[in-house]
């Protein structure tokens, strides 16, 4: 689901604004003490109390009027507060969330702040930050397709596909091949499919498939001379889901052949997700590439959409 670096990320980050929120605490409560000796008094007796009241539940002794005692000198405390011109809670931690006091947990589970900051960076880390923040489901616009139009016919259908794919993503391994001329919706499909599967918690990488084949070329190249070398190819090979756009435009040799049939090969062999966008037909891709991968990206793990239409960004 959610990669352990994202994760790792967003766990430091709500630990630190929690340590923040309590060291400007613990500023303000050295500001009152300075400005009021009656407080620090008060302060230094409350812990005082604090051990009393442990010692008292140890031994089995009534507790009871030490806890009045304790909330008598809570009282003052904050009317001493108040009477500064100040809130009662002037020196409590002010914590970003409320629900879990930037703990980043509620009962051993996630705190939404927790999962909504995971799906920010999961956005962010996807390659498709700025076009998640334009393309949705809610905003493909059908009727640019002409009403009645076998075009218009043929959106519908690839966009209801879509939205079930979204829907019901991590039930198997499901793969789609989405071809047609450019313009004609491929990327806002994927985007907004990209954009409800991370949104549910799943890993998604969307990169073009000339930066995939280069990130693979890096690994072979560099990857021998540093032990310290970090693979760049290896969250191609592992998130939930990878969208390769514009396959057929990269150069196609036996580096580029033997890339591109690793990559979706093991991802099937692994039950990972790949969708593949391309201005190709079928019939060029079987004239462009071996019968390895055809037999692959055309078999039946593959659901094909065909796009049609003219150029919506130009019109």
């Amino acid at each position: 689901m959610y990669t352990r670096e994202n994760y790792q990320k967003i766990k430091e980050r709500i630990e630190k604004r929690r340590m923040d929120a309590e060291a400007k605490a613990d500023l303000r409560r050295s500001e009152l003490e300075i400005r009021s000796p009656e407080i620090k008094s008060i302060d230094k007796e409350m812990r005082n109390v604090g051990l009393e009241i442990f010692r008292a539940a140890c031994s089995g002794a009534d507790i009871t009027p030490i806890r009045e005692k304790n909330l008598a000198l809570g009282k003052r405390r904050r009317e001493i507060i108040m009477s500064l011109g100040l809130p009662e809670d002037y020196d409590e931690p002010k914590y970003t969330c409320t629900l879990c006091q930037d703990t980043g947990f509620i009962d051993l589970k996630l705190c939404s702040c927790f999962r909504e900051a995971l799906t920010l960076e999961n956005i962010a880390s996807s390659g498709m930050g700025r076009l998640i923040e334009k393309q949705s489901f809610e905003n493909f616009d059908l009727s640019s397709f002409g009403a009645g139009t076998e075009e218009y016919k043929r959106a519908e259908i690839n966009l209801n596909i879509a939205k079930s794919y979204a829907d019901n993503f991590g039930k198997g391994c499901n793969n789609l091949l989405l071809f047609g001329s450019t313009g004609t919706g491929k990327t806002h499909i994927s985007t907004a499919i990209a954009k409800v599967v991370i949104t549910r918690g799943f890993d998604v990488y969307y990169d073009s498939v000339q930066n995939i084949i280069s990130a693979f070329e890096t690994d072979r190249f560099k990857s021998g001379y540093s032990p310290s070398y970090e693979p760049k190819a290896d969250k191609y090979l592992e998130c939930d889901l990878l969208i390769i756009d514009d396959l057929g435009t990269e150069f196609v040799n036996q580096f580029t052949v033997s890339c591109l049939y690793n990559l979706i090969n093991t991802r099937q062999n692994r039950g990972l997700s790949t969708i593949i966008s391309t201005n190709l037909t079928p019939a060029d891709l079987k004239a462009r590439y071996d019968g390895r991968i055809i037999s692959r990206i055309l078999g039946s793990d593959y659901t094909l959409l065909r796009f049609e239409g003219k150029d919506h960004r130009i019109f």
